[in-house]
């Protein structure tokens, strides 16, 4: 297979806002890697052919605040190169008793007993579970799962804006039989039925092709890693989609964001509890619907 990279080092101090840019343009082949202690950081894509890559770069480019703009460096890489090239940015994690591990150390990761795992490979796709976003919603759902007292499996959830799959698969792995995940990427449904597929759940987690609303349906718990504005958009399809005693949690959203989130929904939930944790320069908004 031959592969592409494009490299732009940008200033540390625009590392924030060259994510965000990420996120919100819809630039999915784009990641952000950071140096911390040598204070470097690196925007890095990786395409099918030359052209692609310096396509991607222009717009890129346009996106970028000046402070970030500057040159990329273009490469053909080696099958060695583009096969490893993100693992160094890529660690094993763990919340309660779930755990999110690079599929190459599957041979030396040592579970803990009654501890489960979602093997990853981020080779060119999307995410990991590292982004703030999608660990604020990964929480709540572990707490979620863990506040029942009773077993999952009965309960459905609905990952809206699947991206990888992470959050829905996730849920499966937490013992959640019903599980659906949507997003209007067909790409995003494809790297999640891989990831499925990479840990035998294939049959057990549902990935469509689907936008909001069209993607929702009722669950107890339904999970939107989604940015702020679509979110404040489909209000009343989020809130009315949730089943009593459920939860909608949602992220995706800056912590500047969080009160008007919070504000666009609360006409609809009256009654229902609210809260938000705040992760870095990002936060989530919890909303759980009374049983009655």
């Amino acid at each position: 297979m031959e592969l592409w990279e494009a490299k732009l080092e940008i200033p540390p101090a625009s590392a924030e806002a060259a994510d965000l840019i990420l996120l919100e343009s819809g630039l999915g082949e784009w990641s952000l890697h950071e140096d911390v202690a040598a204070r470097r950081a690196w925007l890095v894509g990786i395409f099918q052919d030359e052209t692609a890559a310096h396509e991607a770069c222009g717009v890129l480019l346009e996106a970028l605040p000046e402070e970030a703009a500057g040159a990329f460096l273009v490469r053909k890489l080696p099958d060695s190169d583009w096969k490893n090239s993100y693992r160094e940015h890529f660690k094993a994690w763990a919340f309660g008793r779930l755990h999110w591990v690079p599929v190459w150390e599957r041979e030396t990761f040592r579970l803990p007993v009654g501890h489960s795992v979602l093997w990853l490979d981020p080779g060119m796709a999307f995410g990991t579970g590292n982004h703030e976003t999608t660990r604020l919603c990964i929480e709540r759902l572990v707490e979620f799962e863990q506040g029942l007292g009773r077993p999952a499996s009965g309960l459905r959830v609905v990952d809206a804006g699947c991206g990888s799959g992470i959050l829905a698969l996730s849920a499966s792995l937490l013992g959640f039989r019903d599980v659906t995940g949507f997003d209007n990427d067909p790409e995003a449904v494809r790297v999640s039925i891989e990831n499925a597929e990479l840990n035998g759940l294939a049959s057990r987690v549902r990935f469509e092709t689907e936008g909001l609303p069209e993607g929702l349906s009722p669950a107890d718990v339904i999970l939107a890693n989604i940015q702020s504005d679509i979110l404040v958009r489909h209000t009343g399809a989020l809130t009315s989609a949730v089943a009593p005693g459920g939860m909608l949690a949602m992220s995706g959203i800056l912590s500047s964001e969080a009160s008007a989130v919070r504000s666009a929904f609360s006409a609809l939930t009256q009654g229902w509890s609210s809260d938000s944790r705040v992760l870095g320069e990002w936060c989530d908004v919890c909303l759980r619907r009374p049983l009655a």
